[in-house]
């Protein structure tokens, strides 16, 4: 079972508003399991509450902005990206102002600031889904698409088409979070020249400057534009460099622009509040795209996970390190090949137990059984629910190896679906009741995927060894 994280104790960060320009003050504090990410602002009377998720955005003009009850916090991205991709889960942000600082424009510093913390394992099972269906966000009109492709890894790729000769086409491709760290986390935003008028005339970007965003020039400037310009920014000159660049400072990768691009949509999915895999492609992606494709995967995934609870269908990932492998379960129960039918066991609690039958076509019953059509026989179904609720019963006693299980009864066995070569069956086996004088009644279920395949009530006696 792979565990939900927090941080080890809280960290500081502080810096200027990007559209504010106001300094603000951010505490990263550690939180309970299933909390996800939560906003306070400290600075307003009752510290309300705001939780990260997709739902609550307000506004994604120049950043991405939730709020609730007329309470908002802005440029919450670079943050979100950080703290999602270092695979952390649970944490509250108390901030004493409305925006995020902007730091250097990427989320080289947020990274930083984690370093002075740690991140650790908290008693709660992380749910990770798969993405099993295509889904899409579509805007004809400004010629943005962003499509979601069922994979097993987590994998983004940007395609960026600003129509600009200032700034080519660019494509971006992230593979795993794992490389978040060096490929992205760095890349400052980023702004046309063209676009600095505009944004002034909104009273916005007040705290923006040369040292935390990139202005790219796309359109012909004399000088007495660049001194007005160094004027701006608080500069003796300005100049363009010879990739179309304003700053002084060298880009750190020629597709820097669609890398942070990356590191926005990044930020913005974790407003999904899940965890999931899925190969995500994305052209002529911001913050309003992004957020949009954010609400369809979080509908999606609480429809999925809302069919799951009702039917309380165990999760199975087999990129996932199981708890128990076929050696350790020999530990526990005597039965070994060709009967030993558990191959895994995914989680054990005092109530209940998840394992995992691998179906292949060389099982020795194919042979005979059904041989044209192959298909598992349903006592041997029923057999390897029984092993897996043998390790449930087994677990609670100190010394599994002094023990056996021997079933008493077996009730109300449905059969609801074929199991034939391929197939993965997932047991669940629940204690109905307290285990009492050595007996156990449980209510087994074997699934393929989600579909139920079979289902019995089972008793079991615990015999120890003389």
């Amino acid at each position: 079972m792979v565990k939900q994280t927090t941080i080890s104790k809280e960290v500081k960060i502080e810096g200027v508003s990007l559209h504010t320009g106001k300094p603000a003050t951010l505490l990263i504090k550690p939180a309970e399991p299933n909390t996800g990410y939560v906003f306070v602002r400290t600075d307003i009377e009752n510290n309300p509450k705001i939780q990260a998720v997709a739902e609550n955005v307000v506004d994604t003009s120049r950043g991405t902005t939730i709020g609730k009850n007329g309470v908002n916090v802005s440029t919450i991205e670079h943050l979100l990206a950080t703290t999602y991709a270092l695979g952390i889960d649970n944490v509250i942000f108390e901030i004493n102002g409305p925006e995020v600082p902007i730091l250097d424009g990427s989320a080289k510093y947020f990274i930083e600031a984690y370093k002075n913390t740690e991140i650790i394992e908290q008693d709660a099972e992380r749910i990770v889904f798969n993405i099993e269906e295509n889904l899409s966000f579509v805007d004809e009109e400004k010629n943005i698409e962003i499509s979601v492709y069922p994979d097993k890894t987590y994998k983004l790729q940007v395609l960026v088409d600003y129509k600009s000769d200032a700034i080519s086409n660019q494509y971006a491709v992230l593979n795993s979070l794992d490389e978040f760290k060096n490929e992205v986390s760095a890349c400052r935003t980023f702004v046309l020249l063209s676009e600095l008028e505009p944004l002034l005339k909104q009273d916005l970007i007040k705290g923006g400057s040369l040292d935390n965003a990139i202005v790219i020039v796309d359109k012909e400037c004399d000088q007495a534009e660049f001194d007005r310009l160094a004027k701006l920014f608080n500069r003796p000159s300005v100049e363009v460099q010879s990739s179309g660049v304003l700053n002084n400072i060298k880009l750190q990768f020629s597709n820097e622009p669609a890398r942070h691009k990356l590191l926005d949509l990044i930020g913005d999915l974790a407003l999904t509040g899940y965890r999931f895999n899925a190969n995500i492609i994305a052209n002529r992606p911001g913050h309003y795209a992004n957020v949009n494709i954010a609400k369809i995967i979080r509908q999606h995934l609480n429809e999925v996970k809302k069919n799951l609870a009702k039917a309380n269908i165990p999760i199975y990932n087999p990129d996932e390190k199981p708890l128990m492998d076929v050696m350790q379960i020999q530990g526990f129960i005597p039965h070994r090949f060709p009967f030993l039918l558990v191959d895994k066991i995914l989680s054990l609690s005092e109530t209940e137990v998840v394992g995992v039958k691998c179906v292949t076509n060389d099982e020795n019953f194919f042979q005979g059984h059904f041989p044209d059509e192959p298909v598992m026989p349903g006592v041997l179904q029923v057999e390897a629910m029984a092993q897996t609720g043998g390790i449930l019963v087994l677990s609670t006693v100190p010394d599994p190896e002094n023990y056996l299980t021997f079933f008493l009864k077996i009730d109300n066995v449905k059969f609801r679906r074929k199991v034939v070569p391929g197939d993965v069956l997932v047991m669940q086996l629940t204690l109905l009741e307290p285990i009492r004088r050595g007996i156990a009644h449980m209510l087994g279920k074997a699934y393929v995927g989600t579909e139920l395949a079979c289902e019995a009530d089972m008793y079991a006696q615990i015999v120890k060894l003389s």
